[in-house]
């Protein structure tokens, strides 16, 4: 599309995560999705984690791209994540920045929703 936005956007859940780290880490998981965002072909300008506590808690990370977000969120307690990804540019694969998270937290099952956002009509 001449002139246009090519906005791709991947998002979903991951259930019973395989990797335990995620629930607690928000440093590992925090670093895990700069490298996502790094994959994708996005330039990250900044990233922010933090531990939610309690028995619902877990961890969130939002990493701001010059080109959109990452965001991954998980909840210890029900054993869930969610991550979106939106990425702008035709340099920028976040299909890639997925399937690197999927490889990392290993979850049990998952679902995904794309939506292209670059309809400007």
């Amino acid at each position: 599309m001449e002139d246009g936005v090519v906005g791709k956007h991947v998002f979903g859940s991951l259930y019973d995560l395989g990797e335990e780290r995620a629930y607690e880490d928000e440093e590992w998981l925090e670093g895990v999705v700069v490298r996502a965002a790094e994959l994708s072909g996005a330039t990250v300008i900044e990233s922010r984690s933090w531990k939610i506590p309690g028995p619902k808690g877990g961890v969130s990370v939002i990493v701001l791209v010059d080109e959109s977000h990452l965001a991954v969120h998980t909840w210890k307690e029900y054993r869930y994540a969610t991550v979106d990804i939106y990425t702008c540019g035709d340099h920028t694969d976040p299909w890639k920045a997925w399937d690197f998270i999927l490889s990392i937290l290993k979850p049990a099952r998952h679902t995904v929703n794309y939506a292209d956002r670059s309809q400007l009509t």
